[in-house]
């Protein structure tokens, strides 16, 4: 873009112009139309919908995870182009579901009467690796309890089969991703803390980062209402930036 405006100067220069000058205001009338939309969470708490984050070669961006319970014979449908680690995470999210049902209030023949359908929207773009797991687990339990998940709300991270959150890569530009998105709230694993250390000052004073180690510290930050029973409520770690040090600390 930078180049092509060059070329355009250049011309307009040669042409007999003495300036040109590009601003917001004639931006488009020069490049045209807009390319790129701008990213932004959904204003309103949606039910089996959460904001995901991915890495890309060009930075973060949000990867919202949709799922769908449908009456049916207990079939996976996983659509939005994904990868086959995509595809594992969220098989293992099933069945650490399956296992926990009971304790979320989920009727625990959910994966014999429903269809579960998980999509990740942008058909058109590939997408895989092992980060997703924390968002698809958070939007069935969703689905299937009828909570809505919080808008502001961006979580990344894997979960094994017993629902441990595991750590993944690239937290600094999923981070961006998510102050650019709107997002005030951002769940990472605890084993990511260390890399809060990368992310500006800018991000750390708009989004609070909330590290945790298992899936069911998410369900009383993420969800609008509580699920299943208080045992799977627990205590959370806060990331906040002090204004003194400049620095994130954690409070309990």
């Amino acid at each position: 873009m930078i180049a092509s405006l060059c070329r355009k100067a250049s011309v307009a220069l040669e042409s007999g112009r003495k300036t040109f000058k590009v601003t917001a205001d004639n931006i488009e009338s020069i490049l045209g139309k807009k390319i790129y939309i701008k990213e932004a969470v959904s204003a309103e708490n949606q039910v089996g919908t959460v904001n995901g984050l991915a890495w890309t070669s060009v930075g973060g961006t949000i990867l919202p995870i949709e799922i769908s319970a449908l009456d049916g014979t207990g079939k996976l449908e996983l659509t939005g182009n994904l990868g086959d680690v995509m595809k594992e995470s969220a098989k293992t999210a099933v069945s650490f579901v399956r296992a926990r049902s009971s304790v979320y209030g989920i009727d625990t023949d959910f994966y014999k009467n429903k269809d579960i359908h998980i999509h990740a929207p942008e058909g058109a773009v590939p997408k895989d690796g092992p980060s997703a797991g924390l968002a698809i687990t958070t939007a069935l339990v969703s689905e299937l309890t009828g909570v809505a998940i919080k808008s502001n709300v961006a979580m990344t991270g894997e979960i094994s089969l017993k629902g441990k959150a595991l750590p993944i890569g690239g937290l600094k530009e999923k981070s961006m991703a998510a102050y650019k998105a709107g997002c005030d709230t951002v769940i990472i694993p605890a084993d990511n803390e260390k890399d809060l250390e990368e992310i500006s000052d800018e991000v750390k004073y708009a989004v609070e980062f909330i590290t945790v180690t298992s899936f069911d510290e998410i369900l009383p930050l993420a969800f609008e209402s509580s699920i299943g029973s208080k045992n799977t409520k627990s205590e959370k770690q806060v990331i906040v930036a002090d204004e003194k040090t400049h620095r994130s600390v954690i409070t309990q």
